[in-house]
């Protein structure tokens, strides 16, 4: 057990710290080290959520019966994973940090200037995400190592492959970083986001109801009624941050096509005369393509 936790302790950070030194020294690239430090958050969020869907579907297609049957991956890579949610907490803030510090040209007054208070400010943003990523660690793994006894492997494996959807997040993310909001790659990311997360996140917990339904051979809408009560709150527990994720994803997809369609009417003279003033006062866009007037809440799901 100790072994696994040590690898994967050392796995994650070790794939962000050489995802940014290699980003930072490649001769094509050499990014700034913001760049590379959000960069290689997005990169390993990927990885993990390559390897949790890869074993869910491993578990998942070799349980036959839902209950009983086991299968030696299941434990391994909770143990494997569990450091990533403690490493996650960090490059979430580094992330926060360099945005941060990139905002500053224009937000100097309101910004956090200090360590201490950038992450008092980091927590009161992202407290859903980080009390997530803690009740993963303090809650959900003991109870899927310890409390489970071995049963239920194919519902677990059914969980990682949750993880489906993170990719297209992270992706979505980088194209936002780099102002590609306006390109063909942004708009079918942004649909295979949001279809990937309603299929793997929203509907999970009603569809592991609807196995189990089956399973003991009663109506679905007697679930919630047949299994004890701490599983109906488990289940609820995790299922609403994943219908907030999934409001803030619909919303930004209302955004980008009522955007797209709004782009394409013409401006008038006035307008297009008043933006050019505005343009002259401006000061430049932050290389990294950050928008330094965004005030919207990012999304950061894991």
């Amino acid at each position: 057990m100790l072994t696994i936790l040590a690898a994967g302790s050392m796995f994650f950070p070790g794939l962000f710290l050489l995802s940014k030194q290699c980003l930072k020294s490649i001769p094509a690239l050499r990014w700034s080290e913001g760049d590379a430090v959000i960069v290689s958050a997005r990169l390993v969020s990927s990885v993990q959520a390559v390897m949790a869907s890869s074993a869910g579907f491993i578990i998942a297609s070799s349980c036959e019966d839902v209950i009983e049957d086991q299968h030696w991956l299941t434990s391994t890579y909770i143990l494997f994973a569990v450091p990533y949610f403690v490493y996650d907490i960090y490059a979430m803030f580094m992330c926060y940090w360099y945005k941060l510090r990139v905002k500053g040209h224009e937000e100097a007054s309101a910004a956090p200037q200090h360590m201490s208070s950038a992450l008092t400010s980091y927590l009161r943003r992202e407290f859903l995400m980080v009390l997530h990523h803690v009740v993963m660690v303090t809650v959900c793994f003991p109870v899927s190592v310890f409390w489970r006894q071995g049963k239920g492997d194919y519902f677990q494996g059914i969980m990682f492959m949750a993880e489906l959807s993170t990719p297209s997040v992270c992706l979505g993310k980088i194209l936002i970083q780099y102002k590609q909001q306006h390109t063909l790659l942004h708009k079918v990311n942004g649909a295979l986001m949001l279809i990937t997360f309603f299929i793997c996140r929203v509907l999970l917990f009603p569809y592991l109801y609807y196995v189990y339904g089956r399973y003991a051979s009663i109506p679905f809408h007697m679930v919630p009624l047949s299994v004890p009560w701490h599983c109906n709150l488990g289940a609820a527990l995790l299922m609403a941050p994943q219908l907030y994720w999934f409001s803030l994803i619909c919303r930004g997809a209302l955004r980008l096509f009522m955007g797209t369609s709004r782009s394409q009417r013409p401006r008038t003279t006035s307008a297009a005369a008043k933006e050019r003033q505005t343009d002259g006062n401006a000061l430049p866009q932050p290389a990294n393509g950050y928008s330094t007037r965004s005030t919207e809440p990012e999304l950061a799901t894991h």
